[in-house]
């Protein structure tokens, strides 16, 4: 049965069973747990929750308003931080990185660094390559402090993919690069940034950045797991992650998330024009009016979906028990959930 959301102009948005679209989601190999939480106009208009808070059907089900690492919808806040800057004349989308960043040019820790804007690195079009395919980096050591520079580097190991502007190819390297420009810009930790001019302004008070070796999430949430190669591929637990390896690694629940996307969506936080610069998905969901955010890390698949207008949001998180490269019959559950939830009659 469909749930009444409140009214959006002379019309009602009608939501489906949200909790029977995280079950069916929970029900995908290798889901541990998921849950979701709808919001319409800021309020929670559906919740559900499915599966465990542990491996193999122990601790009870998640609360559907745990927090989850976002993984790399982070990207979008720290775009926004970075166009933010932007706007206040301290940086410039056509400024080089060599300019920036002098040390990358002079030690040549990125190739071709005089040629690469803030601009390309917002949208990926850099050409630099993705520091996690260097194999330099163990999941499981939650010991090893790196700095930004040293994933910069180990990106430099790996050929390039493409010439600096043109065409999109993903690299989390590039968003390595632009954590250090706000820094150097600001003179503050990047964590700072987010909580004074993200967190703190749209209410996210549950909403963290991680930045250390070991940082375990606060308060009851799903624990993920990610096999483990050294014994022949059992699931262990990664409830902690290297913050220093996983840069876009900012810790929420659905409502902050659903309260960021909201603000973004909404213009809220950049000038349209600005606004622009950040890489968005194609809205393929719901006849063309719904779009997600997603993000993946060791053990978490997460995705915020978000109504054009920006008034409607989807927030999902799954704990898993696989290697996060076999989530593609996930992938296609949770847009198929989130059908079901933000356009019943259109669900497939």
């Amino acid at each position: 049965m469909g749930i009444p959301a409140p009214a959006m102009a002379a019309d009602r948005v009608t939501l489906g069973d949200v909790q029977r679209a995280i079950a069916n989601l929970a029900k995908i190999e290798g889901v541990v747990g998921a849950i979701g939480e709808v919001y319409v106009d800021g309020k929670r208009a559906g919740h559900g929750s499915a599966g465990s808070r542990l491996l193999g059907g122990q601790g009870g089900r998640i609360p559907s308003g745990s927090r989850y690492r976002i993984a790399s919808q982070t990207k979008i806040m720290e775009a926004t931080v970075i166009l933010q800057l932007v706007s206040e004349g301290r940086l410039g989308l056509d400024d080089r990185l060599s300019d920036l960043l002098p040390e990358v040019a002079k030690h040549d820790w990125v190739d071709r660094s005089s040629e690469i804007t803030v601009r390309m690195l917002l949208r990926h079009s850099s050409g630099i390559p993705q520091y996690t395919d260097s194999g330099l980096f163990d999941t499981f050591d939650f010991t090893t402090s790196y700095a930004p520079v040293d994933l910069v580097k180990a990106s430099r190991t790996v050929p390039r993919e493409g010439e600096p502007g043109q065409g999109y190819r993903y690299s989390t390297t590039n968003y390595v690069l632009l954590g250090m420009i706000i820094e150097r810009v600001t003179g503050n930790d990047r964590a700072e940034e987010f909580e004074r001019r993200i967190f703190a302004p749209l209410g996210m008070d549950r909403s963290y950045l991680v930045t250390r070796v070991s940082d375990l999430i606060r308060g009851p949430h799903g624990h993920g797991y990610f096999p483990d190669p050294a014994s022949g591929g059992r699931p262990r637990d990664v409830d902690r992650l290297n913050g220093t390896v996983s840069t876009e690694a900012a810790i929420s629940t659905a409502r902050d998330v659903s309260a960021f996307f909201r603000a973004f969506t909404q213009g809220k936080l950049l000038s349209p024009e600005l606004q622009r610069q950040v890489p968005k998905p194609f809205p393929t969901l719901c006849g063309g009016t719904v779009a997600g955010v997603g993000g993946s890390a060791p053990g978490i698949n997460s995705v915020t979906f978000t109504s054009a207008d920006g008034r409607v949001q989807f927030a999902v998180a799954t704990t898993l028990s696989i290697d996060n490269m076999q989530t593609r019959p996930l992938s296609e559950a949770t847009e198929k959930a989130a059908e079901s939830v933000l356009c019943p009659g259109k669900s497939k």
